[in-house]
């Protein structure tokens, strides 16, 4: 049986162990803290706009489970919020155990606490990990699924410092680019000032610390639009977040807040000093990043090179997914690109050739879009998501987006890739 290990239990990585474990290989996840899913512990939105169609996607492919749990996890559904229709907000504080009950299920070992700092070669084959506890980890095919932010010194060089976020890397020690050990070069972001990186586009507000009428209002509705005051607008700030999809000017003139169970606060930072001015607000604290009145962390640093089956460039045995395979945003597309790369380390085990999924669909589109988006420099300030922005457009230009369940079913029909996911190679 071929051996999987994939480094990085974000939702690209539990993805990828769910598709590879399914073409029957033997799966390991190495992740350096003591939870999976990353950002995802403070995301929260599916289903909004393009993401509905790459979410039903997904399931007719054959990988249901993530959007099944998110679906499940849902606080609310069909939330309508600026420039976004039909979103789903699943709550952050369920969702984590009931990923990691599933991926057990199936048999796949979680390795917590366990980070990769390093790699053994043989010519161009990554033969072995070794991890920050000196133990080799060997394997046939590795996944990185190790995401684009740390290790500190790049939030402390490029941003306001460490903001002590959920990815906690004073306490369990920085990520470490798997693909650059590997010999292949990173590839950075850009700000539209051509400075590198952007920053993580929300906060995390305790919802004990808001007034009584928006906890109400965000229990009911899911939603609270609250406008900011005149002289505290700032259109500048935009510019840094990761998630363009919300750079809109309703972000700016107005504190958005969803309910994923704590508060979801849709902005990069936000001045402490000036939020409690907001009506309701007067007792408002951060819950995640901690110093998210001055900061956030910073993504987009660490890039690799790859093929549109997920393959890194330069290295045999090498798959990668997420935030890892390019300027993707968003749990969605996370779980499509890390899908992808899971089914596709069987067929590199046995030789097979990759499946690239095609561009009718709105998952192969954004793949291969991406992709060509790196090699254009205005490429590398777009990010890339199902849910707004350049992408969007593009879904919308080619036809793609569709809330329309059987016409998704049709269109993954005609291309007979029904349950390509599911489907046992090994």
């Amino acid at each position: 049986m071929a051996k999987v290990v994939v480094i990085g239990g974000g939702w690209s990585g539990c993805a990828a162990a769910l598709t590879a474990r399914k073409a029957g290989a033997e799966v390991t996840v190495l992740e350096r803290t003591d939870l999976l899913l990353g950002l995802g512990n403070v995301g929260g939105i599916m289903r909004n706009n393009g993401r509905f169609t790459a979410a039903e996607e997904i399931k007719l492919l054959g990988a249901p489970e993530l959007i099944e749990i998110t679906d499940q996890a849902a606080r609310h559904k069909d939330v309508d919020f600026p420039g976004h229709r039909h979103a789903s907000l699943y709550d952050v504080n369920l969702v984590e155990p009931m990923v990691r009950r599933k991926l057990e299920s199936m048999g796949i070992e979680l390795r917590f606490e366990t980070r990769a700092v390093d790699v053994k070669m043989d010519g161009s084959r990554i033969k072995g990990l070794l991890t920050a506890d000196e133990e080799w980890v060997e394997a046939d095919v590795f996944i990185e699924t190790t995401g684009s932010t740390g290790p500190m010194g790049n939030c402390l060089r490029y941003g306001n410092g460490c903001s002590m976020c959920i990815l906690r890397c004073p306490t369990y020690g920085p990520r470490i680019s798997i693909s650059r050990r590997a010999g292949v070069e990173d590839l950075l972001g850009q700000r539209g000032d051509d400075s590198y990186g952007a920053m993580s586009g929300s906060c995390k507000l305790s919802k004990g610390s808001l007034a009584p009428e928006i906890v109400e209002c965000l229990e009911k509705e899911g939603v609270a639009v609250l406008p900011v005051p005149g002289e505290d607008v700032s259109f500048e700030k935009l510019g840094y977040k990761v998630c363009q999809q919300y750079a809109l000017r309703e972000f700016a003139e107005n504190v958005v807040l969803l309910d994923t169970g704590y508060v979801k606060l849709m902005t990069s930072y936000y001045p402490l000093e000036k939020l409690r001015k907001i009506k309701g607000l007067e007792n408002a604290r951060y819950a995640d990043p901690y110093s998210g009145g001055r900061g956030n962390s910073i993504r987009y640093l660490s890039m690799a090179p790859r093929d549109n089956g997920m393959k890194v460039e330069g290295v045999k045995n090498l798959l990668c997914a997420g935030e890892k395979s390019g300027l993707f945003v968003g749990h969605t597309e996370a779980i499509v690109t890390g899908s992808l790369a899971g089914h596709n380390s069987a067929r590199l085990f046995l030789g097979m050739p990759l499946l690239n999924l095609p561009r009718s669909l709105a998952g192969g589109d954004i793949i291969a879009y991406a992709n060509e988006m790196l090699g254009v420099p205005e490429g590398l300030k777009n990010r890339y998501t199902f849910s707004g922005g350049k992408y969007f457009e593009h879904m919308l230009k080619q036809g793609l987006y569709s809330t329309d369940r059987q016409a998704i079913e049709e269109r993954v029909e005609k291309i007979g890739l029904r349950g390509i996911f599911e489907v046992k190679l090994l």
